[in-house]
């Protein structure tokens, strides 16, 4: 769907917005467009978690796990078909900005539960992106493993130059209410004298990360009762601004460009390449999907000042 060279040719505001610090276009190999092919088995050569550590130098890491149990239906291949625009877009406000592209299913039934790929910029991220297997699983209980991976994002990622390191977690469940010491184990290849209790996880990491849950409604639509269930506890996890409810599959990943955007102090640019792209009425559900959100840049790290976050130690009395 989106290239990596920055070609607005096809855009309905053709000329209207250029890529004009795109420092993607000039590489031969992002010449043409791409779609992503939904596959239901990763390549684990690149996405296994286990015994890994993934690390970005940059100021501006940015990761993304997205949800491909199958109530998430079709949307895991659209929002990785638009990722290139994502990763273009925000590289040329800071081009420093790297990228960890992540995949979430149950570890209760799934075989792939968690895929994690390293960091990485420009053109490479078409191989990190191909690499997400899209399993469709799911067990069907309204929960998934998002625990698990956020022990993973907390405990096996390293980001010691980040000033505010984005996390976007993009569901329709809710997470189990521990994580799980064998599964821990199993996919990780950590080891843990006892369970963790998810929402002290998930305080830990929001001192780790500027981090969201982005909800999609549940299934094909039509579950409130669900819907509402599932927002009650992100809300209780991560706080009622930082829960975002996405009007589309297609407008799924302007939101999080939106976000992002509007911390840096690049939201008018973004408006004008939105506007250049969308029509009035889809344009309005990204603006309105967000804003609540404060426009200005952060420059402040959500970090101490030693690089780890206050509370993850007491997660660590789990770990040996």
């Amino acid at each position: 769907m989106y290239s990596w060279s920055g070609d607005t040719t096809n855009w309905r505001g053709a000329g209207a917005y250029k890529f004009d610090k795109n420092p993607y276009k000039a590489d031969p190999r992002a010449k043409k467009a791409r779609t992503y092919s939904s596959s239901s088995t990763p390549n684990m050569k690149m996405v296994d978690p286990k015994d890994k550590e993934i690390e970005s130098y940059s100021a501006n890491p940015i990761l993304v796990g997205v949800d491909v149990t199958g109530s998430m239906a079709s949307w895991p291949g659209e929002i990785f078909d638009r990722l290139p625009l994502f990763a273009t877009t925000l590289a040329q406000y800071r081009d420093d900005a790297e990228f960890c592209f992540a995949a979430i299913g149950d570890a209760t039934c799934d075989s792939y539960p968690l895929q994690v790929n390293k960091f990485g910029k420009g053109i490479d991220l078409e191989d990190h992106i191909k690499a997400l297997g899209a399993e469709g699983g799911g067990g069907g209980q309204i929960k998934e493993s998002y625990e698990l991976f956020g022990y993973y994002m907390l405990n096996n990622v390293k980001t010691p130059n980040a000033l505010s390191p984005f996390l976007f977690i993009l569901g329709d469940e809710m997470f189990y209410p521990a994580v799980n010491p064998d599964q821990v184990e199993h996919y990780i290849g950590s080891t843990l004298q006892s369970g963790i209790d998810s929402l002290g996880l998930w305080a830990a990491l929001s001192q780790k990360y500027n981090m969201f849950f982005l909800q999609k409604p549940y299934g094909h639509g039509g579950e409130a009762s669900v819907d509402a269930e599932v927002r009650k506890a992100w809300e209780k996890a991560l706080g009622k601004e930082r829960v975002i409810q996405l009007p589309s599959m297609e407008r799924t990943v302007d939101i999080m460009m939106g976000i992002v955007a509007k911390s840096w102090g690049k939201y008018d640019d973004f408006s004008l390449s939105l506007g250049a792209r969308q029509p009035d009425d889809e344009q309005t559900k990204v603006h309105m999907s967000i804003r609540y959100l404060p426009d200005g840049t952060t420059e402040h790290s959500v970090m101490d000042a030693k690089g780890s976050t206050k509370t993850k130690s007491l997660l660590d009395l789990g770990s040996k």
